[in-house]
């Protein structure tokens, strides 16, 4: 609803305003101008980015206009897959190989539906439980594989929008290429003896070239590209967050404490409590696979750090 609302005040703004002044939509509307700078524009960005940043693009866009963001219930989703992974780790992690191998056969990872139709968090959760599995790792190790990895991805998923950000930048000089291309075939009428009026209805005509392409640029494709990078920060945010849910693990705390530290890296405006994470704990049973009783996930936490002092 955000988005359009904000493009109903852009187009509003704009044109409502030139029509304030007295003018008309017919002055603006040339296709031809369109055609020059936009089909220039999608040239451009096809020819300066391989396929797979364009696929990772169109996919950015599709969430942008879903507004399939990562709320409240998939942070809550996420944190209790993890507490439920490091709870069939306590048991060896050789345990989660029928988990980890499979994750869209498993019944753990079924629970969770909405990390599930995440396939980069999930490749990055089930390579790093693999990876834990594979050897003894100490924490500060993992911290620095996974600090690289993250790193990696960050850049990968920034592509499309600093691509798209570029291409916005370019477009006022589209524009000027159509206005030029215009007022070229405007001196070839004044050789053919062209009134006045038929002059300045074409230079009209060719400065509208100008005007699509700095409407493109501020008022479509730059607040596109800021939509998408804050849609990465997003999506990084929910990988550092497993990172520090892992490499706490590793380090020997227990698995609510290492949630719980999962739960801190959380965008602030979705970021649940620590009595919300222990009462979505609780109402799943607390971790009886893993062998407790009764007892709270506090308590719990609580008696291993005593036994491991």
């Amino acid at each position: 609803m955000q988005l359009f609302i904000g493009i109903g005040i852009v187009l509003s703004c704009v044109f409502g305003g030139l029509l304030l002044m007295g003018g008309s939509i017919r002055l603006i509307w040339e296709p031809v101008e369109l055609l020059i700078i936009a089909g220039a524009g999608f040239g451009a960005l096809i020819i300066g980015n391989p396929r797979h940043v364009l696929s990772e693009m169109i996919v950015q866009f599709r969430q942008i206009m879903k507004r399939k963001l990562q709320g409240s219930e998939f942070q809550r989703q996420l944190l209790l897959l993890m507490y439920e992974l490091l709870q069939t780790a306590a048991g060896g992690l050789k345990a989660l190989d029928a988990h980890v191998e499979a994750p869209h056969e498993s019944e753990l990872f079924l629970r969770y539906p909405l990390v599930l139709e995440e396939p980069k968090l999930i490749a990055f959760i089930v390579d790093n439980f693999r990876l834990m599995a594979m050897g003894k790792i100490s924490a500060h190790e993992l911290e620095g594989v996974l600090e690289q990895e993250i790193e990696a991805i960050f850049e990968e998923l920034q592509q499309p929008a600093k691509s798209l950000q570029k291409i916005g930048e370019a477009m006022p000089g589209f524009g000027i290429l159509a206005a030029v291309l215009g007022i070229v075939m405007t001196m070839n009428t004044v050789g053919e003896g062209a009134s006045s009026a038929e002059i300045a209805e074409r230079v009209g005509a060719a400065m509208v070239g100008t005007f699509i392409g700095i409407f493109f640029c501020y008022g479509v494709l730059d607040p596109i590209a800021n939509v998408m990078k804050q849609l990465v920060k997003q999506e990084l945010s929910t990988f550092e967050s497993v990172k520090v849910v892992l490499v706490t693990h590793v380090a020997g705390k227990p698995a609510l404490l290492a949630i719980d530290a999962g739960r801190r890296l959380v965008q602030l405006n979705i970021k649940p409590s620590f009595a919300q994470l222990e009462s979505w704990i609780n109402s799943m049973g607390g971790g009886d696979d893993a062998g407790a009783d009764a007892d709270t996930p506090r308590r719990r936490a609580g008696d291993q750090r005593a036994q491991q002092a």
